[in-house]
Formats: C-alpha cells, structure tokens, sequence
C-alpha cells in the first residue's frame, strides 16, 4: 500500500513536518504491515515502519516500498530520534485519541522535538471511503457469515447452552476461511436476549426462547457483522409483533440509505417506526456503525451523527428492540452506500425462523 501519500497531505494541511502513526489499523491501511505493533513514519521524504525483531520479516514482506527499522537497545524512542536528527523535524504529529497517556509522556519526555502536535481521527477518517478491493475484502467476509448461519441453524437444538453455540459459530467462521473473529460471537437466549451486547453464558436455550445471534469474521484484514434473530419452538404473538415491528424498521432504513443524508437522518427512520409501535425507550443504541480493518469505526448511524454518508462507505443497519425480563430481537445487514441506495452483502433471510 502507498497510503503515505494522503498522510502526506495531512501534514501540509496541519503544517508538519512528519507524523507518528501508532494505532494498528492506521498503520496497516497506510503501509500494508499488520503487525500493529510499533509505529508508521511519515514525512515529505521519508516512510518508514519502526518496529521490533519479532515483526522484522513480516514487515519487510508487507510494508512494500517503505524503509523497516528494526529498533535496538535504545527501544522505540532511541530509533526515532535518530530519524528526527536526520530530517530536523520541528513539529512532529501524533494520534493522541489513540495513545496511552504513560506513552504519550515517555515520547514527550525523551522524543527531541521542538512540539508534539495531536492529531485527532485525521488518519482514521481516510479510512471511510473503501476501495474496490477493500469492498471485495468486506463482501467476502460477510459471505462466510452467511454461510455460518445456515449452517448454524441445523445445530441448534433446546438444551445447548449460549456458550456451545457461540463456539460453533467461531468454529465454523474459521473452519470457512475466516483468519479471525471480528469481535467474539454474541449469542444471547431467552430474557439475556433484551441485553444488546449480552455475554454467553451457561444458561440453555429452551422452547419460547428468543435467540439472537450477532458475530462477524475477518478476512484479509477486514471485517464482516451480522445478526439475526429466532425463536425456539413456537413464537407468540407478543414475539412475532415485537420482530415484525423491528423487521419492518430495519426494511424501511435499507430503503431509506444512500449518499448525501446524514447519519442521524437514517436512524430516525428506523427509530420513528419503532417508537409509534409502542416500544419508545427499547432502543438504546444507533442504527448502524461503518465497518472496515475495525469492527466499529465511523461514520455511525445514531441520532447524533451529523456527518453525510458517501458513496463506498460501509454501513450496519441494524434496529433492536429490547425488553427487560422479556427478551430482545436485533437484525442486522451489512451494506455499502451507493450514489442510489445501497448494495446489501448480507443474504440471510430474515423471515421469523421458528426452530
């Protein structure tokens, strides 16, 4: 990758002299290691990866084109004074909504540089728009999703517990090519069901359960997310409204979704169909989140997101309702905004299951 080159455009907008990228997801979109351990050097001359000799070889095999830097004795600050010497920098940027505290004042300390500039998600934010390849790399994340939940659906049987399903489910994302898990799964039963991020636990599934299902895999560095929801058994008809009312809010943003409107104004969308169903404060998150090298990253859909969807951002539309002592439903799709609308990569279906 040579990504450099808008990092480069970063530091004549905010007049710098170079910047130390830190955060592992910005330095593997910037220069192609996925170490994430160590730091990316950009200036106007210079790029280069500084890390440790346990990733030597990787990065020289993933960061084309850019000088490696094994640092020493000295440790990180030792080899990027030696860099700074050279190019006598002055103002030297760094990612501070990424960095500790105790390693932000261990380089400010001993870095010999006249001013240490924050960057706030300057870096993050090129990562918003995909490229084509990075689009390929998203869809067929989300197609071993799909795979895994229709394989999934003829394992589940009353009297496994939250915690035997979710290790199928990892299982069998890795089993169909995944290289990892974009975050670990969420499989919640029952009354656990109306906690939106719910851990698996031992409880068992039983007949009446809802059963909400939330997992995502990664696939060349990118990362996929879906949800779906089913009963176990028969549903009632308290079970069936509550998952139409959220069917039909998820349907209504998916035909709402494409470039040009803000965040919030997708979620509202969701959200309005939801609250006049009756279930106003049974929705306590936002609509969506982009996905990418991370599993949550921006622009989010939420009432609060002002910034304006464009084409080849990857969004989640994803409503929930959520009752407490009754049990939650989420469904979840994975889109790319196009001028138009939306491609949607997710293919499940998403009529009530009843198992």
């Amino acid at each position: 990758m040579n990504n450099y080159k808008r990092v480069e455009e970063i530091l004549e907008k905010q007049k710098l002299d170079a910047v130390l990228v830190s955060n592992g997801k910005n330095m593997r979109y910037i220069s192609g290691f996925a170490g994430e351990t160590g730091y990316v050097y950009i200036s106007k001359l210079r790029h280069a990866v500084i890390t440790d000799f346990r990733y030597t070889i990787q990065a020289e095999m993933e960061a084309e084109g850019y000088e490696i830097i094994t640092i020493a004795n000295g440790g990180y600050e030792e080899a990027i004074n030696e860099i700074l010497k050279a190019e006598q920098v002055n103002r030297l940027g760094f990612e501070a909504e990424d960095m500790l505290y105790s390693n932000y004042m261990s380089l400010k300390d001993k870095l010999q540089v006249e001013e240490l500039v924050p960057l706030k998600d300057d870096i993050a934010r090129l990562r918003r728009i995909k490229t084509p390849r990075e689009l390929d790399m998203i869809r067929q994340a989300e197609a071993i999703g799909d795979k895994v939940f229709t394989e999934i659906l003829t394992f589940i049987k009353p009297g496994m517990t939250e915690l035997e399903i979710a290790a199928r489910i990892e299982y069998l994302l890795k089993v169909n090519g995944a290289g990892g898990l974009s975050f670990p799964a969420i499989v919640a039963s029952g009354i656990n069901s109306s906690m939106p991020h719910a851990v698996p636990s031992l409880k068992k599934i039983e007949n009446g359960d809802f059963l909400t299902m939330d997992f995502g895999c990664v696939y060349e560095g990118y990362c996929s997310d879906m949800t779906r929801t089913i009963v176990i058994g028969k549903a009632s008809d308290k079970q069936k409204e509550v998952y139409n009312t959220v069917l039909e809010a998820q349907l209504a943003a998916l035909d709402f979704i494409k470039a040009g409107y803000q965040g919030k104004e997708v979620d509202k969308v969701a959200r309005d169909i939801i609250y006049k169903a009756g279930y106003e404060g049974c929705f306590g998150h936002g609509l969506g989140h982009s996905v990418g090298l991370f599993i949550h990253e921006s622009p989010r859909l939420s009432y609060m997101e002002e910034d304006i969807l464009l084409p080849g951002m990857i969004e989640t539309v994803e409503p929930g309702i959520y009752i407490k002592g009754f049990g939650g439903v989420r469904i979840e799709d994975l889109v790319v905004v196009t001028e138009d609308g939306h491609e949607n990569y997710t293919h499940s279906d998403k009529k009530l299951i009843e198992l």
